[in-house]
């Protein structure tokens, strides 16, 4: 039986979230430290995370992550453990559980054969072959055969009278769940077996509102040229590295393709009135209200993504349109940059080309090494390390702008373009040199010059929807940079903020250290 709800109005405002009511760590919750955490000699510094935090631990902390890890026994130890997991230097290891108290969500609008290959891999799935699975149907043009699909399966169906945008439809879909936990899967998903349960290991931590996996590309035969550049490429895929998910990072939300959420934690749920970065919108005000939310790419989803060219440009214009909305709604948390000021200063006069700017932007990065160098005395190499940090934190914001000239502010490079020979020259360069870096980031089957025209496609068709959406809600907010403020002009963080403390090119070089 198809049962026809009404959705809850378009808003521009969401509701406020409530705060997590204890995020003290159980007795017996593990944590290890991340792979990629660069320990000192006597362990009693560490540098980790995203962007990059410096903290000196005190005898005790080293005493308990002597072998890598620990598990939360006391007050102290569950203190510890959430600073590391905050500051992304440590990732959780929880107890993985049986697979109970969760509805899996399915938000619909026709692609009947697509809802009929992921209802059939859930019901062949043992660990979700018996839990409940609520398919709302958002509007589509031929609803029997999308009921014909759900009937076979097993499943219960809601009914939009109209299209509403699947943020409606998942908070229908909310609205109806009555278990702790709803997995939110998008129609043209297929996860892989055995998917649920390393999710659900994550709500042990009573902090945890939200836990996504990593989505990748379905095979597909005969790969075509988007084909190829989406596996390595796609905006739905974070990326193998584990971590916490903060505004303003390199890992700042997660795509809501398949999501698992704790019901109690977000409230009435997405905004409805966004059908783009309605995603980006919940992560950032579960943040907020001092959830912490986790990406676990070792559980992988597979997708159907878009590659015939039309649809592919419309689909990256269309996330593009999205920047201004969360731009007004989250200000300062969406920027096209983020740096301190003094890589911006070096990066300008690097860009003169001439001796004695070129001077000058030396002079202040080693100001900057030698500010942080007398920040961490006790680093096995303090000047190396104080060293290496500023030139990587001078490398980010050159990458940053790289990405603004092509991306974000391209219309204005254009522009600049039309009427400077050194702008066309500079554009030039940054448009070859971004996509021949990002090839080999990427490491993808394509040839550097294929992906780099691609990539070049992919940058112009999402800028002209951030200044189409900036134009339609007459705002600059999604295209003006934030400066990184030094530490002793920024506000206090409330205390589930990560705070940094090293100068990346996100954050200030005066940033303060932590004592553990």
């Amino acid at each position: 039986m198809t049962w026809f709800v009404r959705a809850e109005g378009a808003s521009s405002r969401s509701q406020p979230l409530p705060p997590p009511p204890d995020g003290r760590l159980p007795t017996g919750f593990a944590v290890e430290l991340a792979p990629d955490t660069h320990r000192s000699r006597d362990g009693h510094l560490l540098l980790g995370g995203s962007p990059p935090r410096l903290l000196r631990l005190g005898p005790a902390a080293v005493r308990l992550l002597r072998d890598g890890g620990f598990a939360v026994t006391d007050a102290a130890s569950a203190a510890l453990a959430r600073r590391l997991l905050d500051a992304g230097v440590a990732h959780p290891r929880p107890p993985v559980p049986a697979v109970d108290g969760t509805t899996i969500a399915i938000p619909v609008r026709d692609r009947a054969d697509q809802l009929d290959g992921l209802l059939s891999a859930l019901r062949a799935d043992p660990a979700t072959a018996a839990l409940p699975l609520l398919v709302v149907d958002d509007g589509s043009r031929d609803p029997d055969a999308l009921a014909r699909v759900v009937r076979r399966h097993g499943a219960g169906l809601l009914a939009h009278p109209r299209n509403l945008g699947p943020a409606a439809a998942r908070n229908t879909a909310l609205r109806h769940a009555r278990t702790a936990y709803v997995a939110f899967c998008d129609s043209d998903v297929v996860p892989e077996p055995g998917w649920l349960a390393p999710l659900l290991a994550h709500f042990g931590d009573p902090a945890v509102a939200l836990v996504a996996p990593r989505i990748v590309a379905l095979p597909v035969p005969g790969p075509r040229l988007l084909d190829r550049y989406e596996q390595e490429r796609s905006p739905l895929d974070m990326g193998p590295r584990e971590g916490p998910v903060v505004p303003v990072s390199t890992l700042a939300y997660v795509p809501s393709a398949t999501i698992v959420v704790r019901r109690a934690a977000v409230g009435a749920g997405f905004a409805p009135g966004m059908r783009v970065g309605e995603d980006v919108d919940l992560c950032m005000r579960l943040h907020a209200a001092g959830w912490r939310l986790r990406y676990v790419p070792s559980v992988r989803v597979g997708h159907r993504h878009r590659t015939d060219l039309r649809s592919w440009l419309a689909q990256r214009s269309g996330y593009g349109t999205g920047a201004a909305d969360l731009a007004l709604r989250h200000p300062g948390l969406v920027p096209p940059l983020y740096a301190a000021p003094w890589s911006l200063a070096a990066c300008a006069l690097l860009l003169r080309a001439r001796p004695l700017p070129t001077a000058a932007a030396l002079a202040l990065t080693a100001a900057t090494a030698a500010k942080v160098t007398r920040r961490m005395p006790d680093a096995d190499h303090p000047a190396r390390a104080g060293t290496l940090l500023s030139l990587a934190a001078l490398r980010g914001t050159a990458g940053q702008l790289l990405r603004c000239a092509t991306r974000h502010h391209w219309p204005i490079a254009l522009a600049a373009a039309t009427v400077s020979r050194r702008a066309r020259y500079g554009l030039a360069v940054a448009a070859l040199a971004e996509g021949l870096a990002d090839h080999h980031r990427a490491r993808t089957t394509l040839d550097p010059l294929t992906h780099t025209a691609i990539r070049r496609l992919d940058d112009l068709a999402y800028g002209w929807g951030v200044w189409q959406g900036a134009l339609r809600r007459r705002t600059t907010a999604p295209l003006l940079p934030r400066l990184a403020r030094p530490a002793h002009r920024q506000r206090a963080p409330r205390p589930w903020e990560p705070r940094p403390l090293t100068p990346t090119s996100h954050q200030p070089a005066e940033s303060t250290m932590e004592t553990w």
